[in-house]
């Protein structure tokens, strides 16, 4: 028996996948979740009607694909990817799976934002805007200010987040209250989370943004996987510690709030992006490429079940909050066990 246990042991391991192999899978992958999207609906399509339409020559059908579908399925990918990077230099920064904007309050504050500025000044793309990066930013600076003790300890940023989005919820649900009925309806279906109202228009200026910040993400990498090691390791490699932990919340508020203001606060795709990319690449740390890759696929894919599988379409919102809640029971179950 043992020298049958010592030939299983001696033999070959599998062959896993590399980096790139798994990022190619998944951008294959999200590119078929995408062509499904461009398919269905009240009037369905083939694939070649599909590939057809988005060259411009098929009349009504390129109509139907390219100014009705084709921004919902654009804005899926970019927001999903947003979140997810969002997400991963959060929960690097706190060396803790469950750092997310979602549970430390960044996305909670943008929508406050929002809502403060639809109920004083009425809903338009620059306030709605403004009112989710000012909103992000300010809730970031009192988390920060009330977590920092001579530097900022990961455990300590994500205690302090949840009860400042549990004071944050309290002070949507006051403001909606307050608010004229239909201003308060508004903010209230906005505040689910929806790609269904999503055209162009929403998706060049995030766009844009975007490719603004895709430099700064470049840049971010390096220290990120320093600050890794802990902060007496990133000091001694001459990163200057609080300053880069700072523009690096910055960049992932900018991200979250950028989604925030165009769809609503979107939840689970930041808490789980970034550990689903993890676990498919080897290697330490987080992956910033591999978690774009994967919460654009889980934010499409998310955004496909909130349309066709339910009797009546459901906000996106609804079908990532359902999803994050169990894959944070998961998370909860296996950290117990592990303790």
């Amino acid at each position: 028996m043992s020298a049958v246990r010592l030939t299983r042991a001696a033999g070959p391991r599998p062959a896993r996948l590399g980096p790139t192999a798994i990022a190619l899978l998944l951008a294959a992958a999200t590119l078929v979740l995408a062509v499904v999207a461009l398919m269905l609906g009240d009037y369905p399509l083939t694939v070649p009607q599909v590939l057809t339409a988005l060259t411009g020559t098929s009349g009504f059908e390129s109509t139907m694909v390219l100014e009705w579908r084709l921004p919902r399925v654009t804005a899926a990918v970019l927001f999903g990817a947003a979140l997810a990077i969002s997400g991963a230099l959060f929960q690097t920064l706190t060396r803790n799976p469950l750092g997310s904007p979602d549970l430390i309050g960044f996305a909670t504050g943008s929508y406050t934002g929002v809502v403060v500025v639809t109920v004083v000044l009425g809903t338009s793309v620059v306030t709605t805007t403004a009112g989710a990066l000012l909103g992000g930013l300010g809730t970031a600076i009192l988390v920060y200010l009330l977590a920092y003790r001579r530097g900022v300890q990961g455990f300590r940023l994500i205690v302090v987040g949840i009860g400042v989005t549990a004071m944050l919820h309290a002070l949507n649900t006051w403001l909606l209250l307050r608010a004229q009925e239909e201003v308060a309806m508004g903010a209230a279906i906005w505040g689910t989370g929806s790609l269904s109202l999503t055209s162009w228009s929403d998706v060049v200026p995030a766009v844009g943004v975007l490719l603004i910040t895709a430099p700064l993400v470049v840049w971010a990498s390096r220290p990120l996987r320093q600050l890794e090691l802990g902060d007496d390791a990133a000091a001694a490699h001459g990163v200057r510690v609080e300053p880069t932990r700072l523009a690096i919340i910055g960049l992932g508020i900018l991200l979250t709030a950028l989604v925030t203001a165009a769809t609503g606060p979107i939840a689970f795709i930041a808490l789980a992006a970034p550990q689903v990319a993890r676990r498919l690449r080897t290697g330490a740390g987080i992956p910033l490429v591999h978690s774009a890759l994967t919460g654009a696929f889980l934010l499409l894919g998310a955004d496909l079940l909130a349309q066709y599988v339910p009797a009546q379409p459901v906000p996106v919102g609804v079908v990532t909050v359902v999803l994050g809640g169990l894959y944070l029971l998961g998370v909860l179950v296996r950290e117990a066990r592990r303790a």
